[in-house]
């Protein structure tokens, strides 16, 4: 059954799905003026530099509805995508893969950058305020509310999808990594660090939900990708002389089959290209639509600014952090030693610090698991309203909150292509629903543009 599943999801990820992520990417990478690139003094302005000056934008007011500071929504997204995705998948990718799909992963955030702008700007653009001053949106909403009877099958269709993933993901994976990195390290029990993640997860959503959710990650999640980083960069620099072969291994085996080599057993171009690719989305979410549904919470004064919000995203998440994991397992040459996962993370420190830097990189692994399985929860509770309506949120939250307990017990290879599958059917309806509303989005980009223009002249 697993051997099928496992081959169901390479072909699913193969050349058709890469051909249609990539034509939508680039599609409203040149309708848009290659913003992600040109656009950076912009997006980095209203997004950065909003964040470091204290812009009166990170204010509410009159014109700025929503249920979390735009930094809120923003940390409260990273904290969804920066979990496992970023050290046990791009290792999953990279032993599987080989070092050839960390290009591919770089190729779809290239232009998913613009997929996820697009995706947050419609979320925004399409959301509902419930009488209880809630927000829900998300590709759901804008494909039911945007397209029409077709809008209505694919939504559902998402919205299965989505919810799938979501328990997948955030239920199974993320607290299946957890709860694994701190029984390698420190001997607790699986299960017990199951009950621990339900318990503590338990008192934050009944304690202010999505609110306390995001004031949660606005304060917990930033400093814990900067100490990240520098662990990283600590390995990195200690190989540094590695760095020139590392990127030559990137670049050759994007394109050509990796040799075996020790415990690597070879890889051709199709499968770097497919776990590349869907561990890549895997970990920003572009593509998938799924952030977009924290983002459509978001206090904003226009749609297109929140989106600007979603190139940042991108940006950390797999330039930075995913690149950082990549480098520092190709450069301390532990890539082909036939481990996975996340044990193939803990290589890459333990061959460099010894047992300190295993405890660093659980630390690591721990904060981004958990902030991500938390994060998770705006996703599932939006998957949630849509399918079952308001109400059933009150008791489908528990499911939510108790799987944990569960998925620490399971065989992490096994969750991780039900992961990648639902990955898959949630992407296809997503991008045929941003094609087909790429003019409202365009409209709305550059009709705000227009308008910051006009501003800087006044």
């Amino acid at each position: 059954m697993w051997q099928i599943l496992y081959d169901a999801t390479d072909f699913l990820w193969g050349t058709p799905l890469m051909i249609l992520m990539v034509g939508v990417g680039l599609y409203l990478t040149v309708r848009s003026g290659f913003f992600q690139f040109l656009g950076i003094p912009t997006w980095w302005k209203h997004t950065v530099g909003e964040v470091l000056g204290g812009s009166k934008s990170e204010d509410s007011g009159p014109k700025r509805e929503g249920e979390l500071k735009p930094f809120q929504a923003l940390s409260t997204v990273l904290a969804g995508t920066v979990g496992s995705g970023n050290i046990a998948g791009v290792a999953a990718a990279i032993a599987i893969g080989g070092p050839g799909s960390v290009f591919w992963m770089w190729l779809i955030a290239l232009v998913g950058m613009m997929t996820k702008m697009a995706e947050v700007t419609l979320s925004v653009a399409f959301r509902k305020k419930t009488p209880d001053g809630e927000y829900f949106g998300g590709p759901m909403h804008y494909m039911r509310e945007g397209l029409g009877k077709i809008g209505k099958f694919l939504a559902g269709f998402y919205a299965i999808a989505l919810f799938v993933e979501v328990l997948a993901d955030a239920c199974f994976v993320q607290p299946n990594t957890l709860a694994t990195c701190v029984n390698d390290v420190f001997g607790v029990p699986l299960l017990m660090t199951g009950i621990i993640i339900s318990v503590l997860s338990t008192i934050v959503v009944l304690s202010g939900g999505v609110k306390k959710i995001g004031d949660f990650c606005g304060k917990f999640v930033m400093p814990m990708i900067l100490i990240y980083i520098i662990a990283c960069l600590s390995v990195i620099v200690m190989h540094i002389s590695d760095i020139p072969a590392a990127f030559g291994m990137i670049f050759q085996y994007a394109f050509a089959p990796a040799p075996a080599v020790g415990g690597f057993v070879g890889s051709t171009m199709t499968l770097a290209m497919a776990r590349g690719a869907s561990r890549g989305i895997f970990s920003n979410e572009a593509g998938m639509g799924t952030a977009a549904t924290v983002h459509a919470t978001a206090q904003t004064d226009n749609p297109s600014h929140q989106g600007m919000y979603g190139i940042l995203e991108v940006f950390i998440d797999t330039i930075i952090i995913c690149t950082l994991t990549s480098l520092a397992i190709i450069c301390s040459g532990v890539w082909s030693n036939g481990s996975t996962g996340v044990v193939l993370t803990f290589d890459a420190f333990r061959s460099t610090w010894g047992f300190a830097g295993l405890v660093i990189l659980c630390i690591a692994v721990v904060l981004f698991t958990y902030s991500s399985y938390l994060g998770f929860f705006v996703e599932f509770r939006t998957c949630v309203e849509y399918l079952f309506g308001e109400k059933a949120i009150r008791f489908m939250k528990w499911l939510f909150l108790a799987l944990p307990i569960l998925s620490v017990t399971l065989e992490v290879e096994q969750v991780w292509d039900i992961a990648d599958m639902a990955v898959g059917f949630i992407v296809i309806p997503n991008m045929i629903a941003l094609l087909l509303l790429s003019p409202k989005f365009f409209e709305i980009l550059h009709g705000y543009l227009a308008e910051l223009k006009q501003k800087e002249h006044s």
